[in-house]
């Protein structure tokens, strides 16, 4: 049974010409089934308790949070982050719930949705299956629809790069999800952008190794190696709230318009992003340095990054090799030898950490 927000979206003039012919009514329908999903809050408050073994492996650090809980008061709200880790999907919308900040419903990627976490996603934390590939202009428009009704009622939290990072760069944002906000029927929406970031990432050793994203594997396959990798592991994680981003003045039907606005949003997550430790590290790293030249190269990054008012954890090279040495060796990336030098063990993840930064220090006006 089609739920409200379906029957509405059944009822748009951009998708009432689909439902004229028995294939395109059948295909609307059958996504409208798979996109509805229900946000059951006082079970989803429970679920920090029922996730405790993965969740007390991070140290959740909040910045500028009340940004979030001033703009809630005042406009239906489209959260913008990037995407890290499969951890985003529980720690960003906890750290709302931490502040109390009642959390969205989250555009999430559909191959999440097997098994029992499906079903988790499905009824309870109101997260709405996204078929990132799918070019079949039905299911396009029935998403968008769909989106733009559930705003109606809902906060939305979208990842515009699509995906996780395989690289470790800040990709370039998409335009599908952001344009079907701007055609929801609401006069006071707004984009906050928002940036998380990872002393270390659950998956760097699976993203790494792929570098880009070529298939979309099963789910069950990527957890149990993020069991794998869970062993051990222990992280914090910086989630940053940046200001409001209007968007009463933006055309929702000029290309030109939107792929400007989601620009501007990938700017602004860009400015937030915490640079860690372990990113500092990794740039400045060469295949094998002595603690005194890698202090001086990670110096020299700072600087760079303190003129363009980067949101820096540590402030100078010592620091940052200090507390990053430790975990980057545990994990298996760098070794600190007997004689004082450091040298790579993993460069696809070494790499991985240091393109996470790229885009801070790329030329102003570079974007690629």
């Amino acid at each position: 049974m089609l739920d409200d927000v379906s029957q509405a979206v059944l009822a748009r003039e951009e998708v009432v010409k689909y439902l004229r012919e028995a294939e395109g009514r059948e295909k609307v329908r059958g996504y409208l089934e798979e996109l509805q999903t229900t946000q059951r809050y006082q079970v989803y408050r429970q679920l920090p308790h029922a996730l405790y073994p993965i969740l007390r492996k991070i140290e959740k650090v909040p910045e500028q949070v009340r940004n979030a809980l001033d703009t809630t008061r005042q406009y239906r709200v489209v959260y913008a982050s990037n995407h890290r880790s499969h951890l985003d999907y529980l720690v960003e919308p906890i750290v709302l719930d931490d502040a109390g900040v009642r959390p969205p419903l989250i555009a999430a990627g559909i191959n999440l949705f097997g098994g029992p976490l499906g079903l988790i996603h499905k009824h309870v934390t109101g997260a709405i299956p996204i078929r990132r590939n799918t070019k079949d202009p039905a299911y396009l428009i029935t998403l968008k629809a769909y989106v733009a009704e559930i705003l109606k009622k809902h906060d939305l939290w979208l990842y515009p790069e699509g995906g996780r990072s395989y690289s470790g760069e800040m990709k370039q944002g998409k335009t599908g999800l952001i344009h079907a906000a701007l055609t929801a029927e609401h006069s006071n929406i707004v984009i906050l952008p928002v940036a998380i970031s990872y002393d270390l990432v659950l998956e760097d050793h699976i993203l790494a190794r792929q570098g880009v994203k070529k298939t979309q594997r099963p789910f069950t396959r990527e957890l149990a190696e993020m069991v794998r990798y869970a062993v051990g592991y222990k992280s914090r994680v910086f989630v940053t709230f940046g200001t409001p981003i209007p968007v009463s003045g933006v055309d929702a039907e000029s290309k030109g318009d939107v792929l400007a606005l989601t620009k501007l949003v990938r700017t602004r997550m860009g400015e937030l992003y915490k640079v860690l430790p372990t990113a500092l590290v990794a740039s400045a790293m060469r295949p094998s340095i002595t603690k005194r030249d890698l202090e001086s190269r990670i110096d020299r990054t700072i600087e760079t990054l303190v003129e363009r008012r980067a949101n820096l954890a540590v402030r100078s090279g010592r620091d940052a090799l200090e507390q990053a040495a430790e975990p980057l060796e545990t994990r298996g990336i760098i070794v600190h030898e007997r004689g004082g030098r450091f040298r790579v063990r993993s460069r696809s993840v070494l790499r991985y950490y240091a393109r996470s930064i790229k885009h801070l220090l790329e030329a102003p006006g570079v974007t690629h």
